[in-house]
């Protein structure tokens, strides 16, 4: 029998929501320079999933929800903001068939925390060499993709 959680969240508005099944393949704080633009922050914290594991939770059609886009430069990254809030909540990639999705879109306890912390916690941070800011703390940084690229600290 499967242990596995389920991880729910959605956009500002809660027009948009979602479900995951299960352990991140990867969670990270992401300084890439198209996060930063695509967010208005200095870095997010993403998590990245199989897409088999990922299912939109609102109302049918999905699809009237939410707004599919790409940007130039990577066309097989298709993100999903909702058509209300305008809030970027998912992207696929179909080059590795995996979903991302965003930590503090995820579900809170009463205390304003993340549930399921500890199974959820990023684990490093990646594409650090285009930070914004130092950040000191004791997880790794990584020039790109953890474990894949040059690690930076």
């Amino acid at each position: 029998m499967s242990t596995s959680k389920t991880h729910r969240g959605g956009c500002f508005c809660g027009a948009v929501t979602y479900q995951v099944v299960g352990k991140p393949l990867r969670s990270a704080y992401c300084h890439c320079t198209l996060c930063q633009r695509l967010n208005s922050c200095a870095f997010i914290h993403t998590l990245h999933y199989p897409a088999s594991v990922f299912s939109w939770t609102h109302s049918e059609p999905h699809g009237d929800a939410i707004d599919t886009y790409t940007v130039d430069g990577k066309p097989w990254k298709a993100r999903s903001r909702c058509k209300r809030c305008g809030c970027c909540v998912s992207s696929y990639n179909s080059k590795t068939d995996r979903r991302s999705i965003w930590g503090g879109q995820l579900e809170r306890d009463d205390n304003g925390k993340i549930k399921d912390w500890e199974e959820l916690k990023p684990t490093g941070h990646i594409f650090y060499g285009t930070r914004m800011l130092d950040v000191g703390d004791e997880l790794e940084k990584w020039e790109g993709y953890d474990g894949v690229s040059r690690r930076v600290l």
